[in-house]
C-alpha cells in the first residue's frame, strides 16, 4: 500500500448545502476556515438541514471574502448575503446544543423560505471560539466546534468507500452502487490507505496540521440522498448496518480534533502518529 495522502479538501459554507473543493485550506481551531459557519433554522430555532429536506442537496453557498456567501439554486436568482452586524443574537438549536448566531438579512431569509417552501432564517456563527463547546467526553477544555454536526472536521479515506461499495455491490440492491464519497460529505478524503485502516488511528498529521481522532461517525439518512438529485435510497444504510453497526451507530469515517494549526494541501502526506 502507497504512503497516505491527502486525495480532496471539501469546506461547506451552508451546513446542509452543496460544498466546495479547494485545493488548499487553513486548519482553524474549530474547523476548516469557512466551514458550516452558517446555518439555516426554522420558526422555532431548530436546525433545517436535509434529513428532512433533501432539497438542501442542490443549493449552493459559495464563499465571498470576508466570510460571506452567494446563495444560488435551482430555478432561483442567486443572491449575495453579507456577514450580518454583530447587533444582537438568535438562539439556534442544534442536536443538544443552543448556540447563539448572528441573523442574516430579510432577503436571506425569504431567498430560502421560497427555495425550500417552509418559513427559514440564515444565521451566521459569528464567534467560534466561545460559542459552542465539543462534547467534553472527546474534548479538552476550551475546544469549540461550528455549526458541524459536533466535531471540527470529517476524515474518510478511498479504501473504505471502495469497501463499502463492494459490499453494496455484492447485496441485494447492488442498482444502488456504487456511491460518491459526496455522500459523506467529507472535510479531508485520504488515499493509499487499506480500507478501514482509520479505525484504529489516535493522533495523525496532515500538512502543517495535527488532529486528534475523536470517534467514528454515526451516519444518519443524509447518506442515502442522492447530492445531484437530492433524490433518497436505501444506500449506504442498509450496507452499514449490516457490516459497520458499532454500539448502535452505523459508522463511516472518523471525527477530528485540531491540535496544531496550518494549512492542509492536496497531495500533503498524512502521517499515522499514534
Amino acid at each position: 500500500m502507497s504512503t497516505p495522502v491527502l486525495h480532496s479538501v471539501h469546506v461547506y459554507p451552508l451546513k446542509a448545502a452543496r460544498g466546495h473543493a479547494p485545493r488548499e485550506a487553513v486548519v482553524e481551531p474549530w474547523g476548516l476556515a469557512g466551514d458550516r459557519r452558517w446555518v439555516l433554522i426554522d420558526e422555532t430555532g431548530k436546525i433545517v438541514t436535509q434529513r428532512t429536506h433533501a432539497r438542501m442537496a442542490l443549493a449552493s453557498a459559495d464563499p465571498l471574502p470576508g466570510g460571506g456567501v452567494r446563495l444560488s439554486g435551482p430555478g432561483r436568482e442567486p443572491l449575495t448575503v453579507p456577514v450580518p452586524d454583530p447587533i444582537g443574537t438568535t438562539t439556534v438549536h442544534i442536536w443538544r446544543d443552543k448556540v447563539d448566531g448572528v441573523a442574516a438579512d430579510a432577503a436571506a431569509h425569504a431567498w430560502f423560505s421560497d427555495y425550500l417552501g417552509v418559513e427559514v432564517r440564515l444565521v451566521h456563527l459569528d464567534d467560534p471560539a466561545t460559542r459552542r463547546p465539543i462534547d467534553p467526553e472527546y474534548a479538552r477544555p476550551g475546544e469549540t466546534v461550528s455549526f458541524a454536526d459536533g466535531y471540527p472536521l470529517l476524515l474518510t479515506t478511498l479504501g473504505s468507500l471502495d469497501a463499502l461499495n463492494s459490499l453494496i455491490m455484492r447485496g441485494d440492491r447492488p442498482d444502488e452502487g456504487p456511491l460518491p464519497m459526496n455522500r459523506f460529505r467529507p472535510n479531508l478524503v485520504v488515499s493509499g490507505t487499506e480500507p478501514w485502516a482509520e479505525d484504529d488511528w489516535s493522533r495523525i498529521a496532515v500538512g502543517e496540521a495535527t488532529f486528534r481522532v475523536a470517534k467514528g461517525c454515526g451516519r444518519c439518512v443524509v447518506t442515502t440522498t442522492d447530492q445531484d438529485t437530492a433524490e433518497r435510497g436505501g444506500e449506504p444504510l442498509r450496507t452499514l448496518g449490516r457490516h459497520r453497526r458499532v454500539g448502535g451507530k452505523l459508522l463511516f469515517g472518523q471525527n477530528l480534533v485540531p491540535e496544531s494549526l496550518g494549512t492542509v494541501r492536496l497531495g500533503d502526506p498524512v502521517r499515522i502518529l499514534d
